[in-house]
């Protein structure tokens, strides 16, 4: 078949039309909506504020938890968890019994967007902020100067053909590698997304960053400002190469301290115990990952293992009385309610209410690593995130709107020259 005459491609559950135009979805990890708004405040993101204004702007939600792994793969695939399997950053392997990140490509059940688009001969660029998601991103992609390119701004450094399709890349970009705890590190990544337009034309980019600054800054803080000025300035020049552009987000961020800057958490392995004993049932927090400085694997959401099928009732009683705790799910609710993998997930999902994170015992994390007030994620109150479009289109508005829906309306929109 001759590839530029066909006009739609089956991914996984849905008919994506095929561009002729390049494409570009930028996934900004932890922008809650009043970012934008603080921002637009300010008048410091013009060309979103265009894009808004004249081209196409929704709210959508994320898929829950709203956590970075999911949340991307969701964006990757076009698909909630049920379908690709990555339900957070971190479970308990039902294979092994083993507490083990789920970045490793075998826990992935779908294929990508960009393998199938691949497939068709289109190429593919991919840059993510921390290594973490890049295998599971650039899963089953042919790698090579002509194929695809995917790497991450943390290990840029050691970039290689066989494995990013490039090498090279500080001296390419001119810029070095960046402190993982950086605003620069998402910076990099929009460098190299410019970078790439310029010299190589992908046909399908994916540019994701890390959440740092939302983890560690307010809306209207300066820093906060001016990162996003950085992000509009880099947009503003991707847009002149006549691409379709979808910005989106993994998902919100919310304040979980108190007035002191002390975190807000409850300890619920804590309180478990209490009531059944010890090592009667296991919190798994999703959030856990290699990065946990500015979050310590606090978020909003857990899920909870049973020893004793009888102990699951009981403590769905006792834990929807906690007035800390907003939802109480059974395993077979969670996936009804969320398009969650029911082997992937406990017996109990629990997401705590906006300004409180879920921690396992008071022992297990390292508060004082947090050098900032508790800013963080996880749960229904950070399922929020922006939807923009950089031309007139006619979308749905949340809760009939995914952040994963990004590439079916990019590749959508993009017929609209």
């Amino acid at each position: 078949m001759n590839n530029k005459s066909l006009k739609n491609i089956q991914i996984n559950n849905r008919q994506y039309f095929v561009p002729e135009r390049p494409i570009v979805v930028i996934c900004i990890d932890g922008c809650d909506p009043d970012y934008l708004n603080a921002a637009l405040k300010v008048d410091c993101i013009p060309t979103i504020k265009h894009f808004i204004n004249d081209g196409t702007y929704r709210i959508a939600h994320s898929v829950i938890p709203s956590f970075t792994n999911p949340n991307n793969m969701s964006i990757a695939t076009g698909e909630p968890p049920l379908v690709h399997g990555i339900c957070g950053n971190y479970l308990l392997d039902p294979e092994n019994g083993e507490e083990v990140m789920m970045n490793d490509v075998k826990f992935l059940r779908a294929p990508t967007i960009f393998k199938k688009f691949q497939e068709i001969n289109k190429k593919i660029a991919i840059v993510t902020a921390k290594d973490k998601l890049r295998s599971l991103l650039g899963a089953e992609l042919k790698i090579g100067a002509n194929h695809a390119r995917c790497f991450s701004s943390e290990k840029a450094d050691q970039a290689n053909l066989i494995d990013n399709g490039i090498t090279d890349v500080e001296g390419w970009l001119g810029l070095d590698v960046p402190d993982v705890y950086s605003a620069e590190l998402s910076e990099f990544v929009f460098a190299s997304g410019l970078k790439l337009m310029e010299d190589w034309q992908p046909d399908i980019m994916y540019l994701t960053t890390t959440d740092y600054v939302q983890h560690k800054y307010s809306p209207e803080d300066k820093k906060a400002l001016e990162f996003y000025k950085m992000i509009d300035d880099y947009i503003s020049e991707i847009n002149e190469y006549e691409v379709t552009i979808v910005i989106t987000a993994d998902h919100g961020m919310k304040p979980k301290h108190k007035i002191g800057g002390e975190p807000e958490v409850i300890f619920i392995q804590d309180y478990l115990d209490d009531w059944l004993g010890n090592s009667k049932a296991k919190v798994i927090l999703p959030i856990t990952d290699p990065y946990v400085v500015h979050h310590g694997a606090l978020g909003s959401y857990a899920t909870i293992y049973f020893e004793n099928s009888n102990d699951i009732n009981i403590s769905r009683d006792k834990l929807f009385k906690l007035p800390e705790i907003e939802e109480v799910f059974t395993k077979q609710e969670a996936v009804e309610r969320f398009k969650l993998p029911s082997d992937r997930i406990g017996d109990l999902v629990i997401i705590s209410i906006e300004k409180m994170t879920i921690g396992k015992t008071a022992t297990y994390h390292n508060l004082e690593a947090l050098k900032e007030p508790l800013r963080s994620h996880g749960g229904l109150s950070e399922q929020l995130v922006p939807f923009i479009i950089n031309k007139p289109y006619e979308l749905p508005s949340a809760p009939y709107l995914y952040n994963y829906d990004a590439f079916y309306y990019a590749c959508a929109a993009s017929e609209k020259h």
